[in-house]
């Protein structure tokens, strides 16, 4: 794939924490406007890889362009405006729901407005007399959809989510899901998902990337999960499927 059609482009990408390699040398893009789902054992680099597409971490080598951009030339704020990441744990501060949303935008200088706090909440598919609510009140489902939502506020064009839906029931897992989907559809944003489920890969993805050791063990189309080429990839998805 050509780099300027890449939402983000990594090339010979290493990190090293605590004297160990954590990410070796990794080369890959992710394509503009497409779902890619990111598998693998635990401790295979994932959630550092995020933290160095959205600048909490820096490479040791290599460099990373975000929509034909090096990485460098964003400034801090500007970069996460652009790529949002949604954790696994969907951390709720002191206050409201509308106390929450707002923040980001408290952060760059700007107020939610009522309108707005309204159109997100809807948007991520909850009612807006949540908007009110104790967020500490609300159940796994609900804080992740407003987790989402106060990450969308910002507009981003890239979304990174990091398991989202790991610690959730089956239908709200379900919701996420659509959601998501509904999102990359209606506004063309980049998706790129953490994810340790092999089902959810296939039903939400375009593409799929098998990440092991710090290093891309294959990526391709997500039919590749059917037909892994490489041994250690085969065992790894024969002991997720069982």
């Amino acid at each position: 794939m050509e780099k300027e059609q890449a939402a983000i482009y990594l090339n010979s990408v290493t990190y090293h924490a605590d004297g160990k390699e954590i990410l070796h040398a990794i080369t890959g893009t992710f394509a503009k406007g497409k779902i890619t789902s990111i598998i693998g054992p635990s401790g295979a680099g994932k959630t550092t890889l995020f933290r160095l597409c959205n600048g909490l971490l820096s490479p040791d080598n290599g460099n990373i362009q975000i929509d034909g951009r090096d990485i460098l030339s964003f400034d801090p704020i500007s970069l996460r405006r652009h790529v949002g990441i949604v954790l696994q744990q969907a951390t709720m501060l002191e206050g409201s729901v509308r106390d929450n949303l707002a923040l980001p935008l408290q952060l760059a200088g700007e107020k939610l407005s009522e309108s707005e706090a309204a159109r997100i909440v809807e948007e991520v598919g909850l009612d807006t007399d949540i908007l009110d609510r104790d967020s500490k009140s609300l159940s796994g489902g609900q804080k992740q959809k407003v987790s989402i939502a106060r990450t969308l506020l910002n507009r981003p064009q890239i979304l990174l989510l990091d398991e989202i839906t790991s610690s959730l029931d089956r239908v709200s897992k379900q919701d996420i899901e659509k959601l998501i989907l509904q999102i990359n559809r209606e506004y063309g944003t980049t998706v790129i998902w953490i994810t340790h489920n092999l089902e959810q890969a296939k039903a939400v993805a375009d593409q799929v990337w098998v990440m092991m050791s710090g290093e891309v063990a294959e990526a391709g189309t997500t039919d590749l999960l059917d037909h892994p080429e490489k041994e250690a990839v085969k065992q790894f998805v024969k002991e997720e499927e069982a």
